[in-house]
């Protein structure tokens, strides 16, 4: 009897410590889900909109009717309501669970545009730090962004149909800004232009717009390793207890054996291939070397994967 409620109450504690660590766990993912948005609202307020270059996707609309019209609040406004049409496609076609994450990230921008205290960190003329505001914008949006897809959720926008596209061709979502910017920055330029009847300026605008562009979308795409496909090459004499802690590691995921025959020592050994995300790569790493310490691998970036490789869904 004795013997019987020790072990019900170590089941009882390990549940416990369970329970707590998935408490810890969800506050830290919302907090972070949450500190994505106040980053991304940072970076708009203080660099990205005083720098007037036109963002991408609606945001890149909502931009430059701002500007048009010199008001804050307008691109707040239509940045609201652009955000909510594209959170329904979301909950309809990429999951609940990444719309309503994104959801959190939007409310977050919102609150935070409206309510950030006025700041001015540089003079954001073409002739005196316009070029700072810009590149260092689109590293704190780069990385709002990239921290809002770690987390399961995104900034809104163009990031909803990124995740939606990526999922669907397999390319990184920081990719798709680039083709949603050509409307945005199109109907931006012309704004822009109707607002100054100066050419010279729309130029410029449309120089430090591609630069913004540019640095937002890398940085997310270096950070956010989902969509971006690696080989990893698995050399071992105890090729079942590798490939084992591969299926154990992700159970959606596989691997081709072959045999090799080492040209200096002429002994024989096990080739493993397998495919996966740079997002499981650690993951990986760590379980084929718990299997075996002393095997050999490398690892290199690839492309032209098939559509039929599955990614496990955002969220």
């Amino acid at each position: 009897m004795n013997r019987r409620c020790s072990k019900l109450g170590v089941i009882w504690q390990k549940a416990q410590q369970m329970k707590w660590k998935n408490l810890r766990l969800w506050c830290v993912d919302y907090a972070m889900t949450i500190g994505a948005g106040a980053l991304y609202a940072i970076a708009l307020k203080y660099f990205v909109l005083p720098s007037k270059v036109i963002l991408t996707g609606t945001e890149g609309i909502a931009s430059a009717l701002s500007y048009y019209f010199d008001s804050y609040w307008l691109f707040i406004i239509l940045y609201l309501t652009f955000q909510i049409i594209l959170l329904i496609f979301g909950f309809a076609r990429v999951s609940k669970m990444f719309a309503t994450r994104s959801l959190i990230v939007v409310a977050t921008v919102v609150l935070f545009l409206a309510f950030l205290p006025e700041l001015r960190f540089a003079q954001p003329e073409p002739q005196n730090e316009r070029i700072i505001l810009v590149i260092f914008g689109g590293l704190l949006a780069g990385v709002a962004k990239a921290i809002a897809f770690q987390h399961r959720g995104s900034t809104g926008d163009e990031d909803i149909l990124g995740a939606y596209f990526a999922m669907k061709y397999l390319k990184p979502v920081g990719s798709i800004a680039v083709f949603a910017a050509i409307g945005s920055t199109t109907f931006g330029l012309i704004m822009d232009f109707m607002k100054s009847g100066d050419f010279e300026t729309v130029v410029n605008t449309l120089m430090y717009t591609c630069i913004y562009i540019f640095v937002s979308a890398q940085t997310l795409n270096i950070l956010y390793g989902k969509f971006k496909i690696k080989m990893v090459v698995i050399i071992t004499r105890k090729h079942k207890v590798v490939g084992k802690a591969i299926t154990m590691a992700f159970d959606h995921r596989t691997y081709t054996l072959k045999r090799g025959l080492g040209g200096h020592s002429g002994e024989s050994f096990w080739v493993l291939r397998t495919i996966i995300t740079a997002e499981e790569l650690p993951t990986l790493i760590d379980a084929i070397e718990n299997a075996d310490p002393d095997c050999f691998y490398y690892y290199h970036y690839i492309e032209g994967v098939s559509r039929r490789y599955y990614i496990t869904p955002i969220g």
